[in-house]
C-alpha cells in the first residue's frame, strides 16, 4: 500500500483522507474512488481502482483504530512511525493534518460502528424496457425493470448492485415499499 501511496499527488491524498473521515463521521454516505482513481489517472498517475480501493481500507481503518484510541495528531504520527516507517513523508503530513483538523469531531460510538458494518443504501435507479427478441426466440415482447442500488460498504466504497425483475415481481417490490413507508409514518 505504502508504494501506491507513494504514487498518489499529495492533493489528491488529502481529499482521500477528509472523504474517509467525512465517511466515518456519518456526513458522507461513502467515498467515490471510481470517480477519485480517474481524476487521478487524468492527471497522469498510474493507479488502478482495486488499489486505490485498498488504500482507502487503511485508511479507514487507521482513522477508525485511531478515533477508538482517542489518539492525539502527534500520537497518530509517532505509531505511523514506529509501525509503518515506508510511508512517504507526504502522507504522513497530509494524515497529521487531516486527523488535526477534522479528527477531533470523529465519534466512534458503539451503535455507529456497528450500523457501519453492514453497509449503507445510498441511491436507486430504474428503467423499464421491453426484450423484443433473442437467438432461440423470436419474439419476446417480454417487459422487464432494471434496478440499480448503489452501496457503500463499512470502509465507504460505493459499488453499483443491478438486478432484473418481471412486472409482477417489481409489482410487489413496490408494495413493500409501500409497506415500509407507511411504517416509518407511523414512528
Amino acid at each position: 500500500v505504502a508504494d501506491k501511496i507513494r504514487l498518489i499527488p499529495q492533493d489528491f491524498f488529502a481529499e482521500l483522507c477528509e472523504q474517509i473521515i467525512q465517511h466515518l463521521n456519518h456526513k458522507i454516505p461513502g467515498i467515490n474512488t471510481a470517480e477519485l482513481c480517474q481524476r487521478i489517472q487524468t492527471a497522469g498517475v498510474d493507479i488502478n481502482i482495486g488499489d486505490l480501493a485498498k488504500i482507502a481500507n487503511t485508511l479507514s481503518f487507521l482513522f477508525s483504530t485511531a478515533a477508538r484510541n482517542s489518539l492525539s495528531a502527534e500520537e497518530l504520527v509517532t505509531s505511523l512511525g514506529s509501525g509503518v516507517s515506508t510511508l512517504p513523508k507526504h502522507a504522513v503530513q497530509v494524515i497529521r493534518h487531516v486527523w488535526n483538523e477534522q479528527g477531533k469531531a470523529l465519534a466512534v460510538s458503539g451503535d455507529a460502528t456497528n450500523m457501519a458494518t453492514v453497509g449503507q443504501f445510498v441511491d436507486m435507479k430504474w428503467k423499464l424496457g421491453v426484450a423484443m427478441s433473442s437467438d432461440t426466440c423470436r419474439s419476446l415482447k417480454y417487459p422487464y425493470v432494471t434496478v440499480t442500488l448503489t452501496v457503500a460498504d463499512p470502509s465507504g466504497q460505493m459499488t453499483d448492485k443491478s438486478f432484473e425483475m418481471t412486472i409482477p415481481q417489481f409489482k410487489n417490490f413496490f408494495r413493500q415499499f409501500k409497506e415500509m413507508a407507511s411504517v416509518l409514518e407511523t414512528v
